[in-house]
């Protein structure tokens, strides 16, 4: 099985993004029911490493104000080194369905945008409780 691509909200096509192109088509519209299904919560990655078996991928320890911290893998390696991540604060959506990447099981996401300029991990501008609702 193939590395996944890193999930990175739908960003936009490369082409599009670096302002080539034609820009891309607006996204399918939601309800308010549905934005509301999505559990977004505020987590404060308490430790990083590198997966031992991918090259793209980080394992993130992730409090989220639950009684045990979550392990999250995230496709952001290429962007950030491991250390670098610990103390920040980020948004998580908190019930996504477990999967595992690469033989690691994540328990959550951590959003991030891209652009031609590679990957950047959505954060809070100021500190916030651990597992506070986001809206």
């Amino acid at each position: 099985m193939s590395e996944p691509a890193p999930s990175t909200g739908g960003a936009a096509p490369k082409a599009a993004a670096s302002g080539q192109g034609a820009p891309p088509s607006p996204p399918a519209q939601i309800t308010i029911e549905d934005f509301a299904k999505i559990a977004l919560r505020v987590g404060v990655i308490r430790d990083a490493k590198e997966h031992p078996n991918a090259d793209r991928l980080l394992i993130l320890t992730v409090d989220v104000g639950e009684a045990a911290p979550r392990q999250i893998v995230a496709g952001i390696r290429g962007s950030y080194q491991a250390a670098d991540l610990v103390g920040k604060h980020v948004a998580v959506v908190a019930n996504l369905k477990p999967a595992a990447l690469r033989g690691v099981e994540s328990q959550g996401m951590v959003l991030a945008a891209s652009d031609s300029g590679g990957i950047i991990v959505l954060t809070l501008d100021r500190p916030a409780a651990p597992g506070s609702i986001i809206k």
